[in-house]
């Protein structure tokens, strides 16, 4: 049976992109490694599934593993029969921390990517006709940039860059090792995002993180706002894009020979500044905002190192680099290969009400990495 092998559900991207990417199949059938500690969270995200995707009832299959381990912590005879079925692979699963330990990044990102090309190489040499294997689909990230000073593209990877945190250096390591099998032979498409927020109609997310710590440190306050701000913020400019682009320009690109062998950075073309990003919030919420301007290693060493201000900001001090983040970033092959199908990536200011209007309503959800 022609098997689509995914990775990172339920996760905030995976959960997304499982249903669309299995739909355009008449008898596909997906198989998602998952976690063992979040097997209830994967089953009821299945049921989700299936009352909106009722032609999709007996097409997903939930196999308990660990990217971590050597054969994907899979029984042998699993793991032989998933080699022989599987076609096609999205390896979603990444610890999404900006402060992620570099062991646990190392173990996660890197290794984690290692084991699922061994397993993808195994797929191409065991496949036969209508499951010769397809395309290994990978999601890392625009930040495995670092902080390069400059336009980052979709072919640059080693550009002597610096990075800010093990987030983008176990992320970087990871892509290579993708882009190194490429070379080798492997059919392959990378996708680089860059920060992710919700839904662009209803604002809808899983995890709270990027310019929604600034939304939720304005909501919490009363009356007058104190919004710390580091570095030049009309010089900055931040990335954003909602999660339905970045999922339908996956579904789109993944489904067309022409995307094999290609990185694409699903960026938004024309990101605004860090001060514009800051006026379009303050203009949705309706409040008035103070802004209180600090050194940024002030900024991080207060957070870090002063008793209670990083419960109180909610503010991880590994984000405070991004607010002077010196690199932008070109997306030619994106919106070639879109080109004609409609799918673009939405301007901000199209969607940061709706991500505020869901942070109100939904205080609940935090800005913890699913590890």
């Amino acid at each position: 049976m022609p098997t689509i092998f995914f990775t990172g559900f339920p996760g905030f991207l995976g959960s997304r992109l499982l249903p669309p990417v299995l739909e355009r199949t008449e008898d596909g059938h997906a198989v998602c490694l998952i976690q063992s500690k979040f097997s209830q969270l994967a089953h009821r995200r299945v049921g989700e599934i299936l009352s909106l995707h009722p032609r999709l009832h007996g097409r997903i299959e939930l196999v308990t593993g660990d990217i971590t381990q050597p054969g994907l912590g899979l029984d042998d005879a699993d793991f032989e029969r998933l080699q022989q079925e599987t076609v096609e692979i999205y390896h979603l699963a990444a610890v999404y921390d900006l402060s992620v330990q570099e062991e646990i990044g190392q173990k996660v990102n890197v290794g984690g990517t290692r084991h699922l090309l061994d397993f993808a190489s195994g797929c191409a040499s065991a496949g036969e006709n209508e499951n010769a294997f397809r395309r290994f689909q990978y999601v890392s990230t625009c930040y495995v940039s670092g902080r390069y000073p400059g336009t980052f593209t979709e072919d640059d990877l080693d550009v002597g860059q610096e990075f800010n945190n093990y987030y983008e250096s176990t992320k970087y390591e990871a892509e290579a090792l993708v882009q190194e099998h490429m070379q080798q032979g492997l059919p392959a498409t990378v996708y680089r995002p860059p920060i992710v927020v919700g839904d662009s109609r209803t604002g809808a997310t899983q995890k709270f993180d990027g310019p929604y710590f600034v939304i939720r440190w304005i909501l919490r306050q009363k009356g007058v706002s104190v919004v710390p701000v580091v570095g030049d913020p009309t010089r900055y400019t931040v990335n954003v894009a909602p999660r339905d682009f970045v999922i339908d320009a996956m579904v789109s690109l993944s489904g067309r020979e022409v995307s094999a062998g290609k990185v694409y950075q699903l960026a938004d073309p024309n990101p605004l500044t860090v001060d514009q990003i800051m006026e379009e919030i303050i203009r949705v919420v309706n409040r008035k905002v103070v802004r209180l301007k600090l050194p940024k290693a002030i900024a991080k060493g207060m957070i870090e190192y002063v008793p209670f201000v990083e419960r109180i900001l909610q503010i991880p001090a590994a984000s405070v680099d991004y607010f002077t983040h010196p690199t932008t970033y070109t997306s030619e092959n994106t919106q070639r290969d879109l080109e004609g199908t409609g799918i673009a990536c939405p301007p901000f200011t199209s969607y940061v009400e709706a991500m505020v209007r869901f942070a109100e309503e939904h205080p609940e959800i935090g800005s913890e990495a699913m590890v």
